[in-house]
């Protein structure tokens, strides 16, 4: 028995009705599902949800929960985006938030920068932006997200690392180089202090853009170290996906020294035993 907190549906870039995401779910027995499509942003966006749509998803969400014996949960992965957006401004509407930072800084032409789009995009930002330094483009992508956790903490801190899919073959940094891991060991100092869990996300691996979980091994190492609490997610766009790598990721988790995943049951955050098979609840 599993659960997943980060899920989308066609209301913005999934890619099937909520309806089918929850119906997945109950065949593969899940205990709780949250949907947390993306949420609208105040500009031109053709991965996030319409600004129109956000009542007719949330009431639909809504009527769901009175027809499955699933527990379903209301959410959104909510920018963050300095003056512009946060997850503090759709939190009085969900069950809970999941916060990531996908833009980061405009390019020349006063577009918001994408940092895991399309590679030659990512390029674009990195010349335009911060004129081929790398370290500047890192170090500002984990400074946004230290300024979200301190400001608009959200419930779950979003694939972590996820630039690092542009590091293709290692070709801008090493993340054995000092100045990387003391931007990450900063970012997740900030979010012991907080409160927030974060997601231990699959995505990646099953997509084909990673060869670790966002956050990777080393990043889960120091974690459990600061002793922060973790929940599986798939960030599944299908639901053919839902759980994908779930359990030679719980594997993975269980081999680093993590014996708890934390989800919602029964309305709060509980922390649950785990194995490969999956969360246990006596």
């Amino acid at each position: 028995m599993w659960s997943n907190f980060h899920t989308h549906s066609n209301y913005c870039d999934g890619k099937s009705p909520i309806e089918d995401v929850v119906r997945k779910a109950e065949a593969l027995n899940m205990i709780s599902l949250g949907i947390s499509s993306h949420a609208p942003v105040p500009f031109p966006c053709q991965w996030c949800m319409k600004p129109d749509a956000l009542e007719n998803y949330l009431r639909e969400l809504n009527v769901l929960k009175g027809k499955t014996s699933l527990e379903l949960y209301s959410s959104l992965e909510i920018d963050f985006i300095p003056g512009v957006i946060s997850p503090s401004d759709f939190r009085s509407k969900l069950d809970y938030t999941v916060g990531s930072v996908h833009f980061v800084e405009k390019l020349p032409d006063g577009t918001r920068w994408e940092i895991d789009g399309l590679h030659t995009l990512f390029l674009e930002g990195y010349e335009k932006i911060f004129r081929g330094n790398i370290r500047d483009t890192i170090e500002r992508y984990y400074e946004l997200t230290r300024e979200m956790v301190a400001t608009a903490c959200p419930a779950i801190v979003g694939h972590l690392d996820k630039i690092k899919i542009q590091n293709i073959d290692g070709k801008f940094f090493d993340e054995r180089d000092t100045w990387y891991q003391q931007a990450v060991k900063k970012t997740i100092d900030v979010i012991a202090d907080s409160g927030a869990i974060i997601e231990v996300n699959t995505r990646g691996i099953y997509q084909k853009k990673s060869t670790t979980t966002y956050p990777g091994p080393w990043i889960l190492e120091y974690i459990l170290h600061k002793g922060i609490p973790v929940t599986l997610s798939s960030d599944a766009h299908h639901p053919d996906d839902l759980i994908n790598q779930f359990s030679v990721t719980a594997s993975l988790l269980l081999t680093i020294g993590f014996r708890t995943l934390t989800l919602l049951h029964e309305g709060r955050w509980q922390s649950f035993r785990f194995d490969e098979q999956g969360i246990i609840i006596r």
